[in-house]
């Protein structure tokens, strides 16, 4: 049963890429029965210092929700503005949230050091699972894998759950990483399919195929040709979200999104 308290919160800033993690954030929100609260951060100043600031959140804001409202998805939704800085703001509301999303363009180092700094940051200490929506020209951003990094650590079972979740909500294949270091010789396979079987079998419908990821899964995904759309992965790689998301180009392709699953 879904907690009626938690939410799907997603930061706003005035971007096209948080308006796209917004519209992306919305299925997982429609999907839990709960509501989707986008918030703006302003600085904490002096009052009456902060008037254009207000004006600024209040605009992003309405945007963000014209724009969800414009999909036809019969999400309930929560503006809300919060003082602080962005990455305590968003931390502070995982704590109560079924997951946090942030958009991105990309990650160069001018992204990085202002939308991509807020990222890392939340993948490092948010109190529940992260979403970096990567925004990309001339591809549909629900084509394509969710790959799941798929190995024997603790956490695992929990990236695995939500993989199969966000395959089944996408209605998309899962492209399965298996992550172990083998060393040299034959991949075994049969060690991959054996982690893989019972989800596979509580989830026919997804189709599964198996990828070796020897290096890792961020790695992999900087030289796989299979078309990916999202990634999940566990803690232990929140510091390759920049890696997986990808770099800033001219078409915009390159990279994908990214879910964090914390432990």
């Amino acid at each position: 049963m879904n907690n009626p308290q938690q939410r799907i919160v997603v930061g706003i800033d005035g971007s096209d890429a948080a308006i796209n993690a917004a519209k992306w954030a919305a299925a997982e929100a429609l999907s839990r029965n709960v509501p989707l609260r986008l918030i703006h951060a302003v600085p904490r100043r002096n009052a009456g210092d902060d008037s254009l600031d207000i004006q600024y959140a209040q605009t992003a804001l309405r945007a963000a929700d014209a724009a969800l409202q414009a999909t036809g998805q019969p999400v309930k939704v929560e503006c809300d503005i919060v003082r602080g800085s962005s990455e305590d703001a968003l931390i502070d509301e995982s704590r109560g949230a079924a997951m946090v999303c942030v958009g991105s363009v990309g990650t160069g180092w001018v992204a990085r050091k202002v939308l991509g700094s807020t990222a890392d940051t939340l993948a490092h200490r948010a109190h529940c699972p992260v979403a970096v929506i990567r925004s990309r020209r001339g591809a549909e951003p629900d084509d394509g894998f969710v790959a799941v990094a798929v190995g024997e650590s603790a956490g695992n079972d929990a990236v695995l759950e939500h993989g199969f979740r966000e395959a089944r909500l996408r209605e998309a294949p899962i492209l399965a990483m298996g992550v172990w270091r083998w060393g040299l010789g034959e991949i075994p396979y049969s060690q991959l399919q054996q982690r893989l079987g019972p989800w596979v079998a509580r989830h026919r419908e997804v189709h599964v195929q198996p990828a070796a990821a020897r290096r890792g899964a961020a790695e992999f995904l900087a030289h796989t040709s299979d078309p990916v759309q999202l990634a999940v992965v566990g803690g232990d790689d929140a510091d390759k979200v920049a890696r997986i998301v990808g770099p800033i180009t001219a078409l915009g392709n390159g990279g994908c999104s990214v879910l964090v699953v914390r432990d």
